[in-house]
């Protein structure tokens, strides 16, 4: 079972970000060129004991495809048995396990990168959840290079995750000590890109037009993987893709644009009721509406607004006295 979005393409992956790549914001990264997305992780254990309370985390549009729906567990079985009935209920183009989450309330549970520290277990995770599948739904995985400095791992993760079947791997190129401070480690992944014979995606400091290039001309990755710098930029994947195929630099949005942006996305939210009334919405778009604001001439003085902005007339009332 091939993954089609690899043949004669070097896709542009939106990362799967906790609290961020709801089905509003892979909207908006999907019209702007994201070329293959993963939801928010939901844990196996939370799809087992409560699958309709957390069905709301990998729910997606048919235009988000292709997509995969990534899971954080730390035992084979229940990993497996999760994955069946997400397959089932979802059927998404891929299923990806986590073991690269650095959080600790995901570390904690013995999931995410802290696999990175049991490379049979995420082995026997992986193996189960392929062989639980078999021709239905495709598995990849997503991991760092290692729990630490001293501890780099990726490449024999990666040569097990082969072994396990899963069909393609996506690398931060940082340790789970690192967090998300550092640089990313290019050179590690690419040896791993090398050494494998299933696409690696790279992730990790991917911010610019001019870094999606040269992560492809210079390494052995197959796709790049976005995650932070689109959470105040959606527009760097058609960006990207644009300096790809004709060698130019797109230019950025206008100020003007992006406010109109930061209303859209806040009027999209508001009018899926994913996160419920106007006030449970609002609360939910802070972050996000910071995020956008960063850089606009402007708007730093009224960033405390944003902070506590709890409703879509608030917001218009803010953005209107800085309107260009």
């Amino acid at each position: 079972m091939s993954l089609p979005w690899f043949e004669n393409k070097f896709p542009l992956y939106l990362a799967p970000m906790a609290g961020v790549t709801d089905p509003i914001f892979r909207t908006l990264c999907k019209e702007a060129g994201a070329d293959v997305m993963v939801t928010e992780f939901v844990s196996a254990e939370g799809v087992l004991q409560a699958w309709h309370r957390n069905r709301r985390y990998v729910e997606f549009e048919q235009e988000h495809r292709p997509l995969g729906v990534q899971i954080f567990g730390s035992d084979p079985a229940h990993a497996a048995a999760a994955a069946r009935i997400i397959v089932d209920a979802m059927h998404p183009d891929f299923l990806d396990i986590n073991a690269g989450c650095p959080v600790p309330k995901v570390v904690g549970k013995n999931g995410g990168s802290s696999l990175l520290k049991d490379l049979p277990l995420l082995q026997s995770i992986a193996a189960a959840v392929v062989q639980e599948l078999g021709n239905d739904c495709p598995v990849t995985t997503k991991i760092r290079i290692g729990w630490d400095a001293e501890h780099i791992c990726a490449l024999e993760a990666c040569q097990r995750l082969q072994d396990a079947g899963v069909q393609s791997i996506a690398i931060h190129g940082r340790t789970r000590s690192q967090q998300y401070g550092g640089q990313a480690n290019w050179q590690i992944i690419d040896e791993c890109a090398q050494a494998v014979q299933i696409p690696v995606v790279g992730n990790g400091d991917i911010c610019t037009p001019q870094d999606v290039k040269k992560a492809r001309e210079t390494t052995a990755v197959s796709g790049v993987m976005i995650g932070r710098a689109v959470m105040n930029a959606p527009w760097l994947f058609a960006r990207a893709r644009h300096y790809l195929n004709t060698g130019e630099i797109m230019d950025e949005p206008t100020p003007q644009e992006r406010i109109n942006f930061m209303l859209r996305h806040t009027r999209m939210a508001l009018e899926s009721g994913h996160y419920g009334d106007e006030i449970f919405t609002m609360r939910a778009m802070r972050a996000r509406l910071l995020a956008y604001a960063k850089g606009i001439p402007g708007t730093k003085p009224l960033r405390p607004q944003l902070s506590r902005v709890a409703s879509l007339a608030e917001l218009e009332g803010i953005l209107k006295s800085i309107a260009y």
